[in-house]
């Protein structure tokens, strides 16, 4: 049996899978900046040749981008996976909006889940962190920021799909809200400004939903997040009614006043 030579590995070979699985579990986020050449350099161990070399390679792969004097960053549009000319297409019709809902609650429960079974404690610390962000933005009464609300909603749900420790769910999760992300700002602020009692009851349901993940409720957690999002279907559906209504009644007060 002819027994063939095995070649060793080059180091830039090593230093590409482990950023390419940064990348993967969420550590490098689409857009952003790796630190220095000479910093990642010192942090892996490794020669900045080497790194250099890694770097090339991935760009090649389209995973990272070169910016002259800027550094390298993680491709923004990393995962997207439809074109632009296709929102604006679902963002104006109701069914797709609510084919969006019924699919996030079938997204969001798993990533609730498997979030309340295998989150670290560094998951938690981040989880806490966005919790605060998003209760500190239900306790100002006046002067409300609508869209910080709505984007500290996104970053809530998104803490819970990075800690569900799935890199499908979580980069399934990432695409589709950076895909809709004006439509899903305006959804949730537009909730937030309907009544003081939706606002209440969504502030009430991310409670309970935190409260569950942290204490390593499982199934609890995947309960709670899918009741969320039917909560929303419910508020948003009730709320594309009374705007249909409203235009109705305009359009015959309109026509007897011709």
């Amino acid at each position: 049996m002819a027994i063939g030579h095995i070649a060793p590995r080059r180091l830039a070979d090593t230093i590409v899978e482990q950023l390419e699985t940064m990348i993967l579990e969420g550590t490098l986020q689409p857009g952003e900046r790796l630190p220095p050449e000479r910093v990642l350099a010192e942090q892996f161990g490794v020669s900045r040749p080497s790194l250099r070399e890694a770097i090339q390679r991935l760009t090649a792969k389209g995973l990272l981008v070169s910016r002259q004097g800027g550094g390298n960053f993680v491709t923004e549009s990393l995962g997207a996976s439809f074109s632009d000319p296709l929102i604006p297409l679902l963002e104006a019709r109701p069914e797709a909006q609510r084919d969006l809902l019924e699919f996030r609650r079938t997204l969001e429960a798993d990533c609730a889940y498997y979030a309340a079974k295998r989150a670290t404690e560094v998951d938690k610390a981040q989880l806490q962190k966005v919790y605060e962000e998003l209760q500190g933005c239900y306790a100002r009464d006046t002067d409300r920021d609508l869209e910080a609300e709505g984007v500290a909603d996104a970053r809530f749900h998104l803490a819970i799909a990075e800690a569900s420790h799935n890199v499908i769910l979580l980069h399934t999760i990432r695409t589709l809200f950076n895909m809709l992300k004006d439509h899903v700002v305006t959804n949730i602020g537009g909730m937030y400004a309907k009544e003081a009692e939706t606002r209440l009851g969504l502030a009430e349901q991310h409670r309970l939903l935190f409260d569950a993940i942290m204490d390593g409720r499982a199934e609890d957690a995947r309960e709670l997040a899918g009741t969320h999002i039917e909560y929303v279907q419910q508020v948003l559906s009730e709320r594309s009614e009374n705007h249909r209504r409203l235009e109705r009644a305009m359009r015959r007060d309109k026509l007897t006043r011709s």
